[in-house]
């Protein structure tokens, strides 16, 4: 009986561990773990990186895992700049260069590749890579670091590039292709590194075939002295322009058969909105379907609430003869007419309007638009704010006292910037090479100017 109560206890003890064992024994699929976000890492390089007395013409460079690299005109860069750029080939884990270029002597070498080398598995990027040696005993080691930022609007542009030009004479940035080439980043930064000591001068350009300031509508900055590298300052900060606007193309006026294919009716639209007159736009536009002439000089007549032609009032057509734009002063929250004489507006084909047409609309009222009062810390000569609306400049303020003030400003987002206007007329001005003017420089506002109808709108101005 005891025997039988002993096999009994430990029938229950081997039941309970099994059963708990099962319990711990439930398989869990493996997660696969983390994601990789490191770059490849350089391990070896052949000739080793920094090597001096150089003058192999293939190099390898083993990375951690499998690499590949690719867009290599976007992204390398070797300086001093080569004739013809080394054909880079990739296979498993190495990067292979094969330089086509005769080597100087006694000088560094420094080849970035960029964001061109990436894990094959992520794609994560081994940013800025760069080999570098020298065909002499030493390597050169100055540098020139600086920021390069838009004059017109004081922003950036990081498709730019910085060049450095070892003939100082003023022709070399037209004729000769430049030295040493930098890009820019994201901030509009740039960085010579391993620089010789010597003299140079520093320009900004596109970064396009030619290298060369042969049109004045491309991007372009200067320095007005040579730098050198050994008296070099910490950071060089350079303000691109273009001393000539690109040409636009304008698009040919549509003709009875162009986007109106099939309409004979001749027809028009207003710049009203519903039929409601902003007196702060400087014109009212009135846009026709095609070319059109006026038969009379009364084809349109702008009247007032009685009737009565407004006085100073100034019609006229762009150069395609279906945009007029009508200048003309008005006033506050008041009633108006536009006659349209259908007798004497046709288009080129004497097809008019199908009816006399007259449109009632109101002028805005106070209590359409806003206030706005602007602290400035202090006076400043030569400032002026500008305040701007989808890129185009609304407003223009001289910063001639600590307040700035406007009673009737129209409700929106506005974005605000301060010009340096040296020579105070008002506008911003390009710089110019040859004569070695640098152009007015432009400072943004972080802060918005955010306008809202019948609110007193006030903010302090800094930048």
């Amino acid at each position: 009986m005891k025997f039988i109560s002993i096999l009994f206890s430990r029938l229950i003890v081997i039941v309970v561990i099994a059963n708990f064992a099962t319990s711990c024994a439930n398989i869990i699929p493996p997660s696969g773990g983390p994601r990789d976000s490191l770059p490849p890492n350089l391990v070896m390089a052949f000739p080793k990186d920094s090597s001096i007395n150089f003058s192999s013409k293939k190099i390898t460079l083993t990375f951690d895992e499998y690499v590949e690299a690719k867009e290599m005109q976007q992204n390398l860069v070797v300086n001093p700049l080569p004739i013809n750029l080394p054909v880079v080939d990739y296979k498993l884990r190495n990067v292979f260069v094969t330089l086509k270029d005769s080597l100087e002597p006694n000088t560094t070498y420094t080849i970035n590749f960029g964001n061109a080398i990436k894990d094959v598995n992520e794609g994560n990027i081994a940013k800025n890579k760069t080999y570098i040696f020298s065909t002499g005993k030493t390597i050169d080691h100055y540098n020139v670091k600086g920021k390069v930022i838009l004059a017109k609007d004081g922003k950036v542009d990081s498709t730019l590039t910085v060049v450095l030009h070892a003939n100082l004479n003023d022709s070399a940035v037209v004729k000769l292709r430049p030295r040493y080439l930098a890009k820019l980043d994201g901030a509009g930064k740039f960085s010579f590194t391993n620089l010789p000591k010597a003299t140079y001068n520093i320009f900004v350009l596109p970064n396009d075939y030619s290298k060369k300031y042969d049109d004045t509508t491309k991007l372009f900055a200067f320095l007005n002295e040579p730098i050198n590298t050994v008296d070099s300052i910490a950071n060089y900060t350079l303000y691109a322009y273009r001393e000539a606007e690109p040409a636009t193309n304008v698009a040919a006026p549509q003709s009875a058969e162009g986007k109106e294919k099939g309409d004979k009716k001749l027809r028009y639209s207003t710049s009203l909105v519903n039929n409601r007159y902003d007196v702060l736009d400087s014109s009212l536009q009135i846009l026709f379907n095609r070319k059109v002439v006026f038969k009379s000089k009364n084809a349109i007549q702008f009247l007032d609430s009685n009737y009565q032609p407004v006085k100073e009032t100034v019609m006229s057509f762009d150069s395609t003869a279906t945009h007029l734009t009508i200048k003309t002063k008005v006033s506050l929250e008041t009633k108006y007419y536009l006659l349209l004489n259908k007798d004497s507006i046709a288009d080129s084909t004497g097809v008019t309007l199908t009816k006399n047409d007259t449109i009632k609309f109101f002028s805005f009222g106070e209590n359409d638009y806003g206030k706005i009062k602007i602290r400035c810390s202090q006076p400043a000569k030569n400032a002026v704010l500008q305040v701007l609306k989808d890129g185009k400049i609304q407003n223009s303020f001289a910063i001639v006292s600590r307040e700035i003030k406007q009673d009737l400003f129209k409700p929106g987002e506005y974005e605000l910037r301060v010009l340096i206007d040296e020579n105070n007329n008002g506008i911003w001005d390009a710089g110019n090479y040859k004569q070695k003017r640098q152009p007015e420089k432009v400072m943004p506002v972080k802060t918005k100017l955010l306008v809202k109808a019948k609110w007193d709108n006030e903010m302090d101005l800094t930048w």
